[in-house]
């Protein structure tokens, strides 16, 4: 009986089709897993590699499904989201910050949320600086983008059962706070976050305990 590495159709035979110039398996570069995918050395495991399909996938569904929800573009649906959750009248400076845009594109992003009557503009705290206020109809339809990312958020967790879901909450939380960044940081991980949902639930937000313990004196 042949052997079947040898028609290139198992991972044995595909490292073999594709290492470069007959360098085998392996070299100073990295090595052809077992599933015959290429990981450059020490940069890649399988849970990582999954972890990053997950967060994509998650990520494009839950922007489409946002920004179908506010009518305009995921910025602005976010813009919404976070002026309806946390943001109480925030300047400009502040909601750039939130979300991660430079100055100008702030500024054009709430023109085009003014156009559509989800914004107004009003004083800030004081004569040099302008704040945000969400209208009657951003507030709908900040509740609609909402709605859409619970949707999205729970089809995603459906396929687990209660114990799963407790164990990936846990573990969800840690890595989240692994990547958090310090004081100042723009593109807010919280900018789409119901803040209701945490303060609600035991132990509250993972972020905001981590903030807490690490920055304040």
């Amino acid at each position: 009986m042949a052997d079947p590495a040898a028609s290139g159709d198992t991972p044995a035979g595909l490292e073999r089709d594709l290492a470069p110039d007959g360098a085998g398996a392996r070299n100073e570069a990295g090595a052809w897993n077992e599933a015959g995918a290429w990981n450059e050395a020490g940069a890649l495991d399988r849970a990582g590699n999954v972890f990053g399909a997950l967060s994509l996938v998650v990520a494009d569904q839950a922007a489409d499904a946002i920004a179908e929800a506010a009518g305009r573009s995921e910025s602005a649906a976010a813009a919404l989201s976070a002026l309806l959750h946390f943001l109480d009248r925030p300047s400009v400076d502040r909601l750039r910050q939130v979300l991660g845009l430079t100055s100008s594109g702030t500024v054009r992003l709430l023109d085009r949320l003014e156009e559509s009557g989800f914004v107004r503009r009003a004083p800030g705290a004081d004569s040099r600086s302008t704040s945000v206020v969400l209208t009657e109809s951003g507030r709908q339809a900040a509740a609609r983008v909402s709605r859409a990312r619970a949707e999205v958020l729970g089809r995603s967790l459906a396929v687990l059962s209660d114990a799963e879901r407790e164990t990936f909450e846990v573990l969800a939380a840690k890595v989240l706070v692994g990547m958090m960044r310090g004081p100042g940081a723009t593109r807010w991980i919280c900018r789409l976050c119901d803040i209701g949902v945490c303060r609600g639930a035991v132990g509250g937000c993972p972020v905001g305990n981590a903030a807490r313990d690490r920055y304040s004196d």
